[in-house]
């Protein structure tokens, strides 16, 4: 089975790094998530609801729809927290990466540990910008916010694409497909991980410089 794998690159003042990295993995898990399935013998079940909240950035010009859990969030949230504590102690000059790894499980015979079989694999780029006053931050909220839109339409196209997909499980096999820890969600099983790193290049960055000096000299 191939893994499909897909890059996105993004370009952000420091204290929008939260709401950028939010945006985009809550985009990408409302779409890999289901609702909680509801067994009624082995190949019968139901699938209940996945509710939807609007999230407005602070920093950024932009709205979000997230699923409506409150345990999805705190993990990703914490995992971003992460990433971007690490981001400002790493003295890389703010640039860094962060992933989500969808994957699947197959058990394998005792003594061996379930093989895990990543299926699609979402990297976000991010390079953070210093910015020089308070114009250039409010030219940089706007620019930012058009951005992750477009970011978000590009998500959602490479999601309605007809690509693998595993099958619906049985009952006994659900938590091979699917993390079931969760009260009100089912997604994908994921995780989350990060690398922070100065060879990401600097075409982002100077992308972004280039739109804000554009702006002031209109």
């Amino acid at each position: 089975m191939n893994c499909r794998s897909e890059v996105l690159e993004v370009s952000v003042e420091g204290r929008q790094v939260d709401e950028a990295m939010l945006a985009l993995l809550h985009t990408i898990l409302l779409h890999r998530s289901t609702g909680k399935f509801h067994y009624k013998k082995e190949g019968t079940y139901s699938i209940g609801t996945v509710g939807t909240h609007d999230v407005d950035c602070d920093f950024i010009d932009f709205s979000f729809v997230r699923v409506t859990s409150d345990e999805l969030d705190r993990v990703i949230r914490k995992a971003v927290a992460e990433f971007k504590d690490a981001l400002g102690n790493s003295g890389s000059d703010g640039m860094g990466q962060i992933s989500v790894e969808f994957y699947q499980k197959k058990k394998s015979r005792w003594p061996f540990s379930d093989e895990c079989i990543p299926w699609e694999v979402w990297s976000i780029k991010v390079n953070v910008v210093n910015l020089a006053n308070e114009q250039e931050r409010q030219i940089c909220r706007e620019k930012v916010g058009e951005k992750l839109g477009e970011k978000v339409i590009n998500i959602v196209e490479v999601i309605n694409r007809h690509e693998y997909l595993p099958k619906m499980p049985t009952q006994s096999e659900v938590d091979n497909v699917f993390d079931t820890s969760l009260k009100d969600v089912q997604p994908y099983l994921y995780k989350i991980t990060y690398q922070i790193t100065d060879s990401l290049g600097t075409s982002v960055s100077t992308t972004m410089r280039r739109l804000i000096k554009d702006t002031l000299a209109l």
